[in-house]
């Protein structure tokens, strides 16, 4: 969400926009270069919820005199927001909601909206909380609006509403909203007391972050490498997953390596072998992405893992059966060697049943001991799919054509 400055959209996108997409490198050359004057108009105007998003990216010359500028109020909301990690309903939530006391009538609470003149943005509904702040329930809008105006909101709310706990974690936050099909829903801490609310349009920023995070992942790369990111920044990150890549290269080669005589003596084993590791690969990044998109959303977890391993192990059986099939008949007539079809057809079904089982189970054995799976989850399958297609391709032209 972007806070708006009318007649000075300049200093508002330095300080909102560009901030939240540009690297600490740029975003510290756009500080330097702006005076300290500009940005503190700029953040002054802002939400706190917004602000907070900036606020680390500030200078203490600005951040000082903008706290201190700050009505107690909308501090207090800052700091709310500030003691919970950016990827909790906490770190997400907005501060403006609207709250309302059961004892008022309808009558009441119009009159009331209509002092304010404007509702936050994405507002369906208003919370009611008691004296202590502590979360009631919820009055609808649309009953507001349809029901008799001398009815008290004690008699027209609803009081069993989902709230999202202040430490929910933004996945879930994504995962409830998806389910229920909400529009917003209150925050809340342990003892019930409202601390905001989270919208829909922040569902969908969370959305689009797990989007990229996934993309990005499948080449090993993270938020942070980004594309305005300082060439030495990226070549480190982008290094690591080189060189562990290159080490699963290797271990692919050592299994080659290991049938060379049998490479040798019939050429046609090179020429097929990469159709093998292919297959393999392909099938089981299908199967990969899947899943990791499952544990992304909440649909995969105990209760349901064994079903989806099974379901995953029958279509990697049959799709194995179906390629073999049609890649041994593919082999016999570029080749003439009814063995070398058997035996390539024989190799995709190994390799295409290990890709769905290596697929399915990757990513909850790295979850399991806190691995991102987008990010390492594509390296390991490539290498699992290597070296069982090789191994199994080659080593069964050893036994049956040299023998």
């Amino acid at each position: 969400m972007s806070g708006s400055l009318p007649g000075s959209w300049l200093p508002l996108a330095i300080v909102g926009d560009v901030l939240a997409y540009v690297n600490d490198e740029v975003r510290s050359g756009l500080i330097k270069n702006t005076s300290v004057e500009t940005l503190l108009t700029a953040a002054e105007n802002l939400d706190p919820d917004d602000l907070v998003d900036i606020l680390p990216d500030l200078p203490e010359d600005v951040i000082n005199p903008l706290l201190h500028a700050m009505d107690v109020q909308d501090r207090h909301r800052l700091e709310s927001i500030l003691q919970y990690p950016d990827d909790t309903a906490g770190g997400l939530m907005n501060i403006d909601s609207v709250t309302i006391r059961p004892d008022v009538t309808l009558d009441v609470v119009l009159r009331y909206l209509r002092f304010r003149g404007k509702l936050p943005d994405t507002t369906d509904k208003l919370f009611v909380v008691n004296r202590e702040d502590k979360l009631l329930g919820a009055l609808p809008l649309s009953s507001l609006l349809t029901s008799d105006l001398d009815l008290t909101v004690a008699e027209v709310f609803t009081p069993d509403i989902k709230s999202l706990g202040a430490m929910t974690s933004a996945r879930e936050v994504a995962n409830i909203f998806e389910k229920r099909d909400l529009i917003s829903a209150p925050v809340i801490d342990e003892n019930s007391k409202l601390l905001g609310r989270i919208t829909i349009d922040d569902v969908v920023d969370i959305i689009v972050s797990e989007a990229e995070h996934s993309f990005l992942g499948r080449a090993g790369l993270d938020e942070e490498d980004d594309i305005f990111s300082p060439v030495i920044r990226s070549t480190r990150r982008r290094s690591v997953w080189l060189g562990i890549n290159l080490l699963t290269a290797l271990l692919a080669s050592w299994v080659i390596g290991l049938f060379q005589a049998t490479i040798e003596h019939i050429v046609a084993l090179a020429v097929l072998s990469p159709i093998v590791a292919s297959m393999g690969g392909i099938a089981g990044s299908q199967t990969l992405t899947l899943v990791i998109r499952g544990l992304a959303v909440g649909q995969v977890g105990k209760a349901n893992v064994l079903r989806l391993f099974n379901k995953e192990l029958l279509v990697g059986v049959l799709n194995g059966i179906l390629w073999s099939v049609v890649i041994g008949i593919l082999a016999y007539l570029w080749f003439g060697s009814l063995k070398l079809g058997a035996i390539i057809a024989m190799a995709i079904l190994v390799n295409l049943m290990m890709a769905a089982i290596a697929g399915a189970t990757i990513p909850l054995i790295l979850q399991r001991f806190g691995a991102d799976p987008a990010l390492a989850g594509s390296v390991v399958l490539t290498t699992v799919t290597d070296v069982v297609g090789f191994f199994s391709f080659l080593g069964l032209a050893t036994l049956l054509l040299l023998h």
